[in-house]
């Protein structure tokens, strides 16, 4: 089998470079259902997001002499993958999405925060977990600048870690934090009217 051919990615970039069809069999076996579940966080149409895996094992093709190794394989059809998606989301006509600044919490001179927070109760988080709550928060997450919502798919959604998904995004690890908070604070924000209602409702 392939997999006893080589231990490291060097080995198998080399197999790749030299044209191996087992070798290419191998990476597509091996990441095209984590590649197929990260598009289908950004594209929400499965079409959409089976060319862009596809696109992706091309581009890799096509890039192999010029990949420095700087990062694992996995990681950089990752990456292609994510650019692929986000210029397909910017070729599509999209409802408007928003600021970043607009959704973020705002401060008085107190430094306390200018509009409450409402809480969300047990009650109010059960509720995400049904149909509808998952379609909204999916919705919402839409909503987000493209660079929060890939961080936070890649965070929160794909469970990458920080400096994956620093890597991914060709960014450093501090605006992976950054973004990632801001975008938490913008959903909130976002998902807040469902959560209020789901408090009203309860009473």
């Amino acid at each position: 089998m392939i997999a006893a051919s080589f231990s490291t990615d060097a080995e198998l970039l080399s197999l790749l470079r030299a044209g191996d069809d087992d070798a290419y069999a191998h990476v597509v076996r091996k990441n095209t259902g984590r590649l197929l579940a990260l598009a289908r966080g950004f594209l929400r149409n499965e079409d959409d997001a089976a060319d862009a895996v596809q696109e992706a094992f091309l581009s890799m093709c096509k890039s192999l002499d010029r990949f420095e190794g700087n990062s694992s394989l996995a990681t950089w059809l990752h990456r292609i993958v994510v650019n692929n998606c986000l210029m397909k989301l910017r070729s599509k006509s999209r409802r408007k999405s928003y600021s970043i600044d607009e959704l973020l919490p705002t401060f008085d001179d107190t430094g306390h925060h200018a509009k409450p927070i409402s809480a969300w109760t047990e009650t109010s988080r059960d509720s995400l977990a049904i149909d509808e709550a998952r379609r909204q928060v999916r919705a919402c997450i839409d909503d987000l600048p493209e660079d929060y919502r890939a961080v936070l798919l890649l965070r929160d959604i794909e469970e990458f870690d920080t400096e994956q998904t620093a890597s991914i995004l060709g960014v450093n690890p501090g605006a992976v934090k950054t973004r990632l908070h801001r975008a938490r604070q913008a959903l909130r924000t976002l998902l807040m009217p469902y959560m209020e209602q789901g408090v009203r409702e309860d009473y």
